[in-house]
């Protein structure tokens, strides 16, 4: 772990280097990318706004799915080098097989990033494929809590209230996650599932 945490020491002190390009850099914004970036809105939380008033008006499923692939772009941006790379190490890390390794680099990002709502979202994920079904609640509750409109929190939320026999909380849940993302078909399916299994349980 320390060594962990002196490498990511290192990564940080690199990355503040890196964030200053040169003068003349062909990376620097050409005048029609200042302009494009001028005509869209400025602050990653004024997209994300953005992004759900679309996202919750819109009808089309395919169309939905589309504007809800670039909420997830939006939350996957850490705004930081350093950590957009640890989440990539951690992504590595989960494909390989090696959770614990993931675990410990989460657990690093969550330090480095504690307001970074993906970090959170991404340990709660791999504490439920581990089997630790608390700590993944208490991730989940923090990723709500920072961003409440986080569909894929919501989902693995009622996902594990129905698995431990709680219906009706699971029920509210794909309700809530619905209000965000009205269009998507499979927790459509839920939610219907879920009432006919109350309506059969109270007759």
């Amino acid at each position: 772990m320390l060594a962990m945490r002196i490498f990511v020491t290192l990564i940080l002190a690199s990355s503040a280097l890196a964030a200053f390009p040169a003068a003349g850099d062909p990376l620097l914004p050409t005048e029609p990318q200042q302009q494009a970036e001028a005509a869209s809105p400025a602050t990653p939380q004024q997209r994300l706004d953005a992004l759900f008033a679309d996202l919750k008006r819109q009808r089309d499923e395919e169309k939905a799915r589309e504007v809800a692939n670039r909420i997830r772009l939006e939350w996957q941006d850490s705004g930081s080098a350093t950590v957009n790379l640890l989440m990539q190490w951690a992504d590595k890390a989960i494909v390989g097989d090696k959770k614990s390794m993931a675990l410990d680099i989460l657990d690093q990002v969550i330090v480095l990033a504690p307001s970074y709502v993906e970090g959170w979202n991404r340990r709660a994920t791999l504490h439920y494929q581990m089997g630790n079904f608390r700590k993944s609640m208490s991730d989940i509750n923090r990723v709500l809590a920072l961003e409440p409109r986080h569909f894929g929190a919501i989902a693995g939320m009622a996902t594990m209230l129905e698995a431990a026999g709680k219906s009706e909380l699971a029920l509210r849940a794909w309700q809530q996650f619905l209000d965000i993302y009205p269009s998507d078909r499979k927790a459509q399916e839920q939610l219907g599932e879920l009432s006919e299994k109350l309506a059969g349980s109270r007759t």
